[in-house]
């Protein structure tokens, strides 16, 4: 049997193509076959200018216009059949000879070869040599008989030279035709098929053998009438697709007819005899190619089965060989892929039954091209789009979707035993071939697609065998199939500096508003439902700064696998990949981060990533890996790799867009002394400095920084003429810039959550979402292309933050209103001011203002705020008590210039775990002048109830006081200090105002009155300024308004520089100022009590005697002014005395009696000044 046999192939003329000569390199002699092979159908049209016809031709009628004559060129020539007699089509008719010149010098010699050559094809009726590229001396030489040199030309030139020898050689074989048939005689017709050879020498067959000789003659002439009447419409109508349904059936009726024939021909008494049963198949082959259509594809299947149960019945196991290829040919034609892939596979098996290199080749070829029926084809030669193997590849550029056509292919690739027996076929024929690289494939898709299904000895096994393949095969040798890890993608780590990159807007000065950052999510929940699904998300890299994936590998297999390296798969050309190398245990997963760098900007995609694994590398695809996981998902593939590791249910993760721009500066934020939690304890003020270092490859040109977050008050500034200035901040420059921070307050909730720690283990972290952040946004120079346009490279935004952690430090524990008796004895110490300077007696005198004395009782009393205060932590405070006071000038010979000063106590220091009361006496915060306003609310009761008047004055005057009580907390400051640069202040304001709420108008209003007195010419007395109210004029004690009523912020108490003597008149004289905005008529006293508390001033036992009057002295003083009256004492005994006014006002106005909270109208009120202490020594 012959392969390739049809209807047509019998009027096929076949020509032998020899090489002659010397050797020809093989890029020429296929060329040269090439150049032949392309005229294999001659038009009867073309061969009449070489055509002499015979005037008693046969052919007198041949189709010239029409007809064609079919050549079959034969390269290397082929054995002779045994029944070319029987079927002239099998004989080679004709000889070409191809000689490369250049390797055949001599041209006889290249004669004698053709000669010698066309021996071995007796029925060969012409001969042609055709000799190629001739150098100049064989063109000048003779010319030899039967060699036709073709001189140097181009090829258009070579192949027309071609036609017309091939022309030439067609018309010669005519004209033998014509010969043959003229003179064909039964009587020299020659049988000697095998057939023929087993006939007996009776008499009977002599008969039946001169039949035969004139039925072969008569056959022969009928075949060459065929092979020069074909008519080419024939050949335009089949390749056009069209159909003769009157031909169809007479082509069916004829071939079925010989069907029958030839099985009738073996007969059972003819056993013995050759079978024609190889006949009988090949017309069986002949009619199932003729109609080899899908409309009759029943019938062809019908025809094809038949040819294979008639195998069985070939001897030569070459005829079988090439039955089922044909069989599976015209299987594969009509579609019928898996019995085409049954019957190549028994071609195959034919294949293996033969012991050499080339058998097993082409055992391993025909099973490769099985693979792609049984769902196990290499990657190389599978369609990625529509045919996909048992782990499905999708070819589509949507990454994370499955196509279609995988999950079909899925289901149809269940049948797993016989895909591995296909591979394991495949594996052994290959090493039979000597083939590692095709080894090396197939035991590489068989331990990764069927691992489940092998038992750990074959996994090692086939292990081996990978190893074994590899070590023949050239080291970095490429396979398209992967075998193990599995891989796949995980996710995209963004470092920030990736996250944060803003396209800068080139309309606006402020490039970054609008824009935002492309990061840091690559999902954002608040997208329009129906964009996520139909777009991707995009990432941005940048030229020259490394990138990092992570994916997982997976080695579900029950051997150590090592992993020589794996890289990210690049096919765009700008991204270097940097390897790393993996150990995997057996049934193990692991995540693996893979870096890079982008080169070039452009978009780059990552398929997968290259591994270099058992010796080869390899490429895995992502999109692989996830249709084999949503397949395991389904149940439609044997195992999920990575649940069998023990890995976490599969979650797709979509592709994103991934773009690369070019290089950027890159700022790198540093907290000097440490990127920590920065501590700082309740309202403490700090300097941070923070260094920006550009670590990126361009400069920084223009920078904007900008507060963002939560507490943005606590930042008090920013250096920004500092880090302005160092502006462009080249590669590698950096800068250092100070912030001032200020520590917030801790709420109830931080304090509570803090209580329940001990002080020494308070919480050092900083919340997440309460602090402060420098927001950066800076970019380089822009870009200049070739094209002269200037382009914005996207510039960054860096987010620096200030991880500010707010412990409880001073804690206030409690604020109270207190009053205190101070002792009466006060040495040098206690009037020497806190500061420790050596300032004027004035500063000294103003510092010691804030304590009072009362000779008579021994003690004075005063209203004190105490604050007290808790050190909970592991460290020493430094408490400073500070009061800022107004001062207004009330005597301009006697009262300080400064309109403002400021009283401080002396310094407390807390160690930990340890209290401290502060007294803060609060006689100085008095106002300078008591306003009607005040008591607005109970003087309002003459306007109509809910009157808009006594609204709106109810609410200024409520306003007022509000402002005045703020302002008095203002001036108390308690700010600590820790260490060398921890300072604070302490956050008083709420425990002062709930202290002092009930009592805030006797410490803000001062007194109507205030006295004082003073020497009525030069002396060393000093002035005392004092006042003091009482509803009743005759008790001192009872009815006085506030008896702990120390002086007002504008009072002064001065030292005695020099005692006054005894027994000399001393002129002295009080000052009455009125505080109010009315005048005021009053009765004045003036009494001088010694330290007994008698009263010096009694008529009966007077111990000092007066010159004046000191009693019922009627004055009137005007709207915040001042009357003087004089008076003069003569001191009899030395020791101590105190001077004291007081005075009787006469019709009271409503602000008087509201100040002194009189009960009734007719009431009298009082006003009584602080004694004056004089000290009174006695004469030498």
């Amino acid at each position: 049997m012959e392969p390739g046999l049809s209807i047509e192939s019998g009027s096929a003329i076949r020509v032998a193509v020899l090489p002659v000569g010397g050797p020809i390199p093989p890029p020429c002699l296929r060329d040269y076959a090439a150049l032949v092979a392309r005229h294999g159908r001659v038009d009867l049209s073309s061969l009449r200018p070489y055509y002499s016809e015979h005037q008693k031709s046969p052919f007198a009628h041949q189709p010239w216009e029409t007809g064609c004559l079919r050549l079959k060129f034969v390269l290397g020539g082929c054995v002779p059949s045994p029944w070319e007699d029987f079927q002239s089509s099998r004989k080679v008719l004709a000889v070409i000879g191809i000689c490369h010149l250049p390797s055949s010098p001599d041209l006889d010699r290249v004669a004698a070869d053709f000669v010698d050559a066309t021996r071995s094809y007796p029925s060969a009726l012409a001969s042609r040599c055709f000799a190629f590229c001739p150098t100049d001396a064989q063109l000048v030489e003779k010319k030899r008989d039967g060699i036709n040199i073709f001189p140097p030309s181009d090829q258009q030139s070579l192949e027309v030279h071609m036609l017309t020898m091939i022309q030439d050689l067609a018309a010669s074989l005519l004209m033998e035709f014509e010969k043959w048939v003229l003179r064909a005689e039964s009587t020299g017709t020659i049988l000697k098929t095998p057939l023929d050879s087993q006939s007996s020498l009776g008499s009977e067959e002599v008969i039946k053998a001169k039949k035969r000789r004139l039925g072969r003659a008569q056959k022969i002439i009928g075949d060459y009438h065929r092979a020069c009447k074909i008519d080419r419409r024939c050949f335009l109508v089949d390749r056009m697709g069209q159909s003769d349904p009157v031909l169809e059936d007479e082509v069916k009726y004829r071939y079925y007819t010989i069907i029958q024939l030839y099985r009738r021909a073996t007969l059972q008494d003819n056993a013995q005899r050759v079978s024609p049963v190889s006949f009988e198949l090949e017309a069986a082959l002949k009619l199932a190619r003729y109609l080899c259509k899908r409309e009759l594809a029943k019938e062809v299947s019908d025809l094809l089965m038949g040819a294979a149960d008639g195998a069985k019945a070939l001897i030569d196991a070459s005829d079988r060989l090439i039955l089922y290829i044909e069989i599976a040919r015209l299987f594969g034609t009509l579609g019928y892929k898996r019995k085409a892939a049954f019957f190549s596979r028994q071609v195959a098996q034919l294949y293996l039954q033969q012991d050499n290199a080339y058998a097993a080749m082409s055992a391993m070829q025909v099973l490769t091209m099985t693979t792609g029926a049984y769902h196990v084809q290499s990657r190389k030669t599978s369609n990625r789009d529509i045919d996909l193997p048992k782990e499905p590849r999708a070819g589509n550029t949507d990454y994370g979707k499955a196509h279609p056509q995988s999950i079909v292919s899925l289901f149809e690739s269940q049948w797993s035993t016989l895909q591995m027996v296909v591979l394991r076929e495949i594996l052994m024929s290959s090493i039979r071939a000597a083939d590692p690289l095709s080894s090396w494939s197939a035991a590489a898709r068989l331990l990764r697609t069927f691992y489940p299904l092998i038992t750990p000895a074959g996994q090692s096994g086939l292990a081996s065998s990978l190893a074994n393949s590899a070590d023949r095969l050239p080291s970095g040798t490429r396979c398209a199939d992967p075998c193990l890890p599995f891989i796949r993608l995980h996710s995209f780590p963004l470092h920030p500096s990736q996250k944060d990159i803003v396209k800068r807007n080139p309309h606006k000065k402020e490039w970054w508003t609008g824009g935002g950052p492309s990061g840091p999510f690559i999902y954002t929940p608040f997208t329009k439902a129906g964009t996520s699904g139909t777009s991707k998300q995009e990432v941005t890299w940048i030229v020259g700064e490394p990138v990092q994936v992570m994916v997982e590998l997976a080695n579900p297999c029950s051997f150590d696998l090592v992993v020589e390296s794996i890289y990210l798969s690049v096919h765009s050309g700008n991204f270097d990949a940097f390897p790393v190398s993996v150990n995997l245990p057996p049934n193990t997963s692991k995540l693996v981060l893979l870096s890079g760098i982008p080169t070039q900007v452009g978009q780059i995609s990552i398929p997968g990533c290259i591994v270099h694994c058992f010796g080869v590398i390899t490429e895995h695809l992502f999109k692989e890996v996830d249709c084999l996981l949503l397949g395991a998902a389904q149940g439609l593939v044997l195992s999920d790799p990575f649940r069998c590791c023990g890995s976490s249910k599969f979650k797709s993760v979509n592709f994103p867009k991934i773009s690369v721009v070019p290089s950027l500066p890159l700022l790198v934020a540093n907290v000097v002394g440490g990127d920590g939690s920065i501590l700082l304890y309740e309202g403490e003020i700090r300097d941070v400095l923070i260094t920006l270092t550009n670590a990126g490859t361009v400069p920084v040109e223009e920078a904007n920084i900008a507060l963002s977050g939560k507490n943005q008050d606590s930042v008090i500034s920013i250096a920004h003429s500092t880090w302005k200035s160092a502006l462009p901040i080249k590669p590698g420059g950096e800068v250092t810039f100070a912030v001032t921070l200020r520590a917030w307050h801790l709420s109830v909730a931080d304090l509570e959550a803090d209580g329940s720690k001990s002080p020494a283990n308070s919480r050092r972290i900083a919340r997440e979402g309460i602090n402060p952040f420098l927001d950066i946004h800076y970019a380089g120079p822009a870009a200049s292309p070739e094209n002269g346009a200037v382009s914005l490279p996207p510039g960054r935004r860096l987010v620096v933050p200030l991880n500010i952690c707010v412990v409880q430090g001073m804690r206030l524990v409690r604020a109270r209103l207190l009053s205190m008796e101070i002792p009466a004895q006060f040495t040098e110490a206690h009037l020497r001011p806190v500061s420790g300077k050596d300032n004027t007696s004035e500063a000294a005198h103003n510092d010691s203002n804030l304590l009072k004395i009362d000779p008579y009782k021994g003690s004075w009393g005063l209203r004190l705020l105490e604050l007290e205060l808790f050190n909970p932590t592991d460290v020493v405070f430094d408490v400073d008590v500070a009061v800022h006071l107004d001062g207004t000038n009330v005597d301009q010979n006697s009262v300080l210039e400064d309109n403002s000063a400021d009283a401080a106590c002396h310094k407390t220091r807390i160690d930990r775990d340890y209290s401290a009361r502060v007294l803060i006496p609060l006689e100085n915060f008095k106002l300078p002048v008591l306003d009607a306003s005040f008591f607005v609310k109970e003087n309002g009761s003459d306007e109509p109830l809910g009157s808009k008047a006594a609204t709106i004055a109810e609410r200024n005057a409520k306003a007022e006081l509000n402002a005045s009580i703020n302002n008095l907390i203002s001036k108390i400051k308690v700010k600590w200090h820790s260490g060398r640069n921890s300072s604070g202040e302490l956050n008083i304001k709420d425990a002062i105002q709930a202290a002092l709420q009930a009592s805030i108008m006797d410490i803000l209003l001062p007194d109507p009155l205030t006295f004082s007195f003073k020497l009525a010419k030069s002396g060393t007395l000093s002035n005392v300024n004092s006042s003091k109210q009482s509803d009743n004029p005759g008790d001192d004690s009872s009815h006085s308004t506030d008896g702990n009523v120390g002086p007002s912020s504008h009072e002064n108490v001065l030292r005695c520089e020099d005692p006054i003597s005894a027994h000399e008149m001393t002129h002295m004289e009080v000052q009455i100022r009125n505080n109010t905005n009315e005048i005021i008529h009053m009765n004045l006293s003036i009494s001088c009590k010694d330290v007994a508390g008698q009263n010096c001033f009694d008529e009966n036992s007077a111990t000092v005697l007066w010159a004046g009057v000191l009693n019922d002295i009627h004055l009137e003083v005007p709207p915040l002014q001042e009357v003087v009256h004089t008076f003069s004492v003569y001191f009899l005994v030395p020791g101590d005395y105190s001077l004291q006014a007081s005075s009787v006002i006469i019709d009271a106005t409503d602000v008087l009696r509201a100040r002194a909270k009189a009960e009734s109208p007719d009431e009298p009120i009082l006003c009584r000044g602080l004694p004056c202490h004089i000290r009174v020594v006695g004469t030498a």
